[in-house]
Order: structure tokens, then C-alpha cells, then sequence
């Protein structure tokens, strides 16, 4: 499963990538990671690709939690992108993760305040739905990234790699470090996040194959994007299961929370710990040996991914309908899947051998 052919495409953001992610949280949502409750909300009208990108527009956008590394860097990137296309860039949001009627509030103040597009990464699926329908009938185009709304309630949704792709790759990679034997768990984020809930889905799907008929999944742990709640229940997982061999985190809280508990514990080198990570966060922890090999994408092209699509749909390049494309500068061109989706592209998978040649 290891991947050693790492594509470095990280030019263009090396600035913002260099930024630490000491407490992230990539609690998104993926392509296909909201059940499909209508059509996407592309705009009526046709789009023509061949508009000029207008300049002057404002851009707000609306991560989960404000002051947060992780959508620091993921908006660092948004800003460079709507900056380099001669508009306006600005961010508001929660500082809480989990304060979802916050996230209500701040898309109404920015309806209000009449921008073009509002680029937001939902805390859940369905609550946002109302503003920023109303939104929309104003005039504002809805760029979702990181974590989704249900379909109606978007143009268009930036995810970071397939749904799939990332639950089934995080159980191969621990699967491989631990021989295909023995009992795992997994410590998500939380209980009603969409992306966790559908990764995990995809992990269980994955552990019905044969060749993991040794492996047992032993609980689910919610540590709710939280670093000390992830660090106990790293704890009281290994005291419930003292023959733990491995633990798959998909939340960058939780794995690099996990990292310190093991680290520090009779379990490092033992315990193996996979799952989404920042090279920045778990470096020491590949170098002292508590982590052996973890994945994630890189959030400063996915919030300028936004960016760009955010720009291409106020300009009236683009609908959000399946099939048209628009051009994200250094990132390439980039074309609408069904349901409005636009993957990023593949995780990359980062050990050892790798770990030194990214920063971020």
C-alpha cells in the first residue's frame, strides 16, 4: 500500500503550506459523504466559459472554527487564490467547532452584507441548508468545502478526495503495519459528523474482505475534534483493550493527540496509529517511531480550489452543473462531477522516507 511516487504540485502555496498545523481538524466531508436529497443548486441560467473573470467581488468565507491551524491554512490558501483574481477576501466564522448556529448567524450577516459568494465548510449537513438557501435566492453563490451541505443547498462542493478512497486507504495502511492481525479501533471525531460517519462506514465495508479475517474492529471512540478528549480516550481505549495492535484516527486532532499519548506510553513502536494527518504534527512522532505511515491531502489547495470556484461561479463561468469546467491557476483546470462535486484529488500517504520533503 505504500505509495512512494509523491507528485510535489505544492509551488504556488509553499507560503501558506509552510504554516504549522499544531491542533487541526479535518473534520470535512468528501465526495459522495451527503445522501443524495436533491439536485445540486446550479443556477438556472447557462453558464459561459468564456466570461471574463469579473474583479471587485467579495469572497467570505466561513470555515467550521475560526483560529483554527487547519482552515487557517485551508483559508490562507482562498485568500491567495481570491486575491490573485482581483477580489476581495474575508473571513468570519465560529470559534467553536461545533457551534452550528453560530455558522447560521455569520451566513445570514453575510447574505446581508451582500457579497457575491460565500465559500463555507459546514459543521452539519442540513442546519446551514435554510440561510444559505436564502442566500442563494439573493444573488450569492454557495461554495461548500472541506465538509458538505446536503446538495440543494450549494452550487458547487470542493472535496478532498473521495469518500471512499480515504476510508478504505486509511485500513489498508494500518492493516499492512500490523500483518493483517489483531484487534483495532478507530477514534473519530464526532458522533454526527458526516465525513467521519461515512469514512468509518467505508473501513468496516473494507474489513469484510477475507484478507482482513484476523482483524477485529473493537470499538469506535469519539474524541469530538477535541485534543485532551482525544488523549483520554487514547487512553481509556488501550485500558479496555490492553491487546490493542493498532488504532486509525481520520480526524488530525485525534491522530496527533493519540501520538503524544502513545509516545509517551509503554505502547509506542507496539500500538500502531494511522489514519488523516499534517506532516508538520506527526513528523517527530514518524521519527521516534510511534507512527509508521499516515495520509491526508493538502488544505491550502483545497481552500484555493475554493477560492477559485467561488470567483468562477460569480463570474458566470460556471453553474455547478456535472460536466463543466473552470481553471484554478497553478492547480490546473478542474471539471464539475454529479451532484456539483470537484475532488481535489488523491491523498498522499507520508512516512519516513517522505515525511522531510513536505511542510505543512
Amino acid at each position: 500500500m505504500r505509495t512512494s511516487s509523491i507528485r510535489h504540485t505544492c509551488a504556488a502555496l509553499a507560503a501558506v503550506t509552510s504554516l504549522a498545523l499544531a491542533v487541526t481538524a479535518c473534520g470535512g466531508t468528501t465526495k459522495s459523504d451527503v445522501k443524495k436529497e436533491g439536485a445540486s443548486a446550479a443556477s438556472a441560467g447557462e453558464a459561459d466559459p468564456d466570461a471574463p473573470t469579473k474583479k471587485g467581488l467579495t469572497v467570505g468565507f466561513l470555515p467550521k472554527q475560526v483560529n483554527n491551524p487547519y482552515f487557517t491554512t485551508a483559508d490562507k490558501g482562498g485568500q491567495q487564490a481570491v486575491e490573485a483574481l482581483g477580489s476581495t477576501f474575508k473571513e468570519v466564522g465560529p470559534t467553536s467547532a461545533t457551534d452550528t448556529s453560530g455558522q447560521v448567524s455569520y451566513v445570514n450577516t453575510l447574505t446581508q452584507q451582500q457579497v457575491d459568494a460565500i465559500a463555507v465548510s459546514a459543521q452539519d449537513p442540513g442546519a446551514l441548508c435554510t440561510a444559505l438557501k436564502q442566500a442563494m435566492k439573493s444573488g450569492v453563490k454557495v461554495v461548500t468545502y472541506d465538509s458538505d451541505t446536503k446538495t440543494d443547498c450549494r452550487n458547487v462542493f470542493i472535496s478532498q478526495a473521495g469518500a471512499e478512497d480515504l476510508g478504505r486507504t486509511q485500513v489498508q495502511l494500518l492493516a499492512e503495519q500490523i500483518d493483517y492481525r489483531g484487534e483495532i479501533a478507530i477514534l473519530s471525531a464526532a458522533q454526527t459528523a458526516t465525513n467521519q460517519n461515512l469514512w468509518t462506514d467505508y473501513m468496516k465495508d473494507e474489513l469484510k474482505d477475507p484478507k482482513y479475517k484476523d482483524v477485529k474492529l473493537v470499538k469506535v471512540a469519539y474524541g469530538n475534534d477535541d485534543a485532551q478528549q482525544s488523549f483520554q480516550q487514547t487512553q481509556g481505549l488501550l485500558q479496555e483493550h490492553p491487546n490493542l495492535a493498532g488504532i486509525v484516527s481520520p480526524t488530525t486532532v485525534g491522530i496527533k493527540a493519540a501520538a503524544q499519548y502513545l509516545s509517551g506510553s509503554k505502547y509506542r513502536g507496539k500500538v500502531k496509529l494511522s489514519g488523516l494527518g499534517t506532516p508538520n504534527d506527526l513528523r517527530s512522532y514518524v521519527k521516534n517511531g510511534t507512527v509508521e505511515a499516515f495520509e491526508l491531502w493538502d488544505p491550502a489547495k483545497l481552500g484555493a480550489l475554493a477560492g477559485h470556484a467561488s470567483v468562477a461561479l460569480a463570474s458566470g463561468q460556471i453553474t455547478g452543473a456535472e460536466g463543466q469546467t473552470f481553471e484554478a491557476g497553478d492547480l490546473g483546470t478542474y471539471t464539475i462531477g454529479k451532484d456539483g462535486v470537484v475532488s481535489l484529488g488523491k491523498p498522499t500517504v507520508f512516512d519516513k522516507d517522505n515525511i522531510d520533503d513536505f511542510d505543512f
